[in-house]
């Protein structure tokens, strides 16, 4: 079986899992667009549709059609899946009367999971959460600061927020061993009453972090990710929703800053540009830099 982490570009592959392939069939057409779950419920359809008239082709026993033919066959199957019932075409034998019987019970159990799954899709409350490509270190205020900007790409309101940003990377134990490991991030600000745009994610690399006193040359040889998550409650469906985003040591910028999108305009409102949401600029490094001194 092979997994694709959410937003990485390499795949996992486990050896030795038992290969179920309808299991999770469900959260999968939940998770997948819309022309997914609509493309499967028509293949369902018609390959029941296509069972039942090869049965009711070689039964035979349908009124006015040419008996042993497909197509008929094939035609008053969709009559009776559908519940249309014109009354051109109906069972007029004790086998086709039967296969009616079966294939009302198959419509049954058919519709009432096609209306789940679609009810389920509608009311599923997702997040639009754009997060910068880059992950931007500079000083603030003298202290070397890892700075991500996220937006909710919505009109709405995420009420209650909360976000976690981890580090994972590889080190060596003291038995020489190989040891993937996850580090906290602390943030300047983990909680936020809402987030309507805009909102940037600061961490300051102080001493006590776990990037203190690495480089770019020494992220890329730890395999260096790091994963934010965000966590809120949407304030139309009040439904909780998330969102999480993982960069790469590739993509950690040393020296630069995240282009102010605010400004202000002449008649004192305010400005949002959001064309310039994942554009940096060269930040100047002061005494120290990246690590400042005891």
């Amino acid at each position: 079986m092979t997994l694709r982490p959410p937003g990485a570009d390499y795949t996992i592959s486990v050896v030795g899992d038992r290969r179920s392939p309808l299991r999770d069939f469900y959260h999968q057409l939940l998770r997948r667009p819309w022309w997914v779950t609509i493309a499967t419920i028509s293949a369902a359809f018609l390959i029941a549709n296509t069972i039942f008239a090869l049965a009711f082709a070689v039964t035979g026993g349908i009124a006015h059609s040419d008996r042993h033919s497909f197509v008929d066959a094939f035609f008053f199957s969709v009559q009776t899946m559908g519940t249309i019932g014109y009354g051109a075409m109906y069972p007029d034998s004790p086998g086709a009367n039967l296969l009616v019987v079966g294939e009302s019970i198959t419509s049954l159990l058919l519709t009432a999971l096609s209306t789940g799954l679609v009810f389920a899709k509608f009311s599923r409350s997702t997040a639009r959460i754009l997060f910068t490509r880059e992950v931007a270190i500079a000083p603030v205020n003298g202290v070397p600061t890892l700075m991500i900007r996220l937006g909710n790409m919505r009109g709405n309101q995420i009420v209650d927020v909360q976000i976690r940003a981890v580090i994972t990377r590889t080190e060596q134990t003291a038995e020489a061993g190989t040891f993937y490991r996850m580090h906290d991030l602390k943030l300047t600000r983990e909680h936020s009453l809402s987030l309507s745009r805009s909102w940037s994610v600061l961490h300051s690399i102080t001493f006590d972090s776990p990037l203190h006193g690495q480089t770019p040359e020494s992220c890329a040889q730890a395999d260096l990710e790091l994963q934010i998550m965000v966590v809120g409650m949407d304030d139309i469906t009040m439904q909780p929703i998330h969102a999480a985003h993982r960069y790469f040591a590739r993509q950690l910028l040393w020296g630069a800053r995240h282009a102010d999108i605010l400004s202000e305009s002449p008649d004192g409102n305010l400005i949002l540009d959001l064309n310039k949401f994942h554009d940096t600029i060269p930040a100047q490094p002061t005494e120290g830099f990246p690590y400042p001194r005891p």
